[in-house]
């Protein structure tokens, strides 16, 4: 059974870093079928894509947090990052990887069970 697990999250003052982690295990290829992908949720809003990369390597960025944040993928630790700098107070959330199957609007999808990262002015 695939299980991913995120860490990292915390709390920091707008304009600092954080580098988030996501393990995976049971299956150590599935990011070689799936794409790897990092949303966030804030309370009272929907679940949003905040980046995913391709089998390819190709990643894409929601406009937010382009040139802030960095989507990487390390096949040999079996672990997916996301670095986030300049952070701002509209970054807090709840941030899932996910191994995502099929496409952006399906249900197959592997998820992790979420990281908090809290920025405070």
């Amino acid at each position: 059974q695939v299980q991913l697990v995120e860490s990292g999250g915390g709390s920091v003052q707008a304009g600092g870093s954080l580098k988030l982690s996501c393990i995976v295990s049971g299956h150590i290829f599935i990011f070689s079928r799936c794409r790897a992908a990092w949303y966030r949720q804030a309370p009272g809003n929907d679940r949003e894509l905040v980046s995913i990369m391709s089998n390819d390597g190709t990643t894409t960025y929601t406009d937010s947090v382009k040139g802030r944040f960095t989507i990487s993928l390390n096949n040999a630790k079996n672990t997916l990052y996301l670095q986030m700098n300049s952070l701002k107070t509209e970054d807090t959330a709840v941030y899932y990887c996910a191994a995502v199957c099929g496409t952006l609007w399906d249900n197959n999808k592997y998820w992790g069970q979420g990281t908090q990262v809290t920025v405070s002015s």
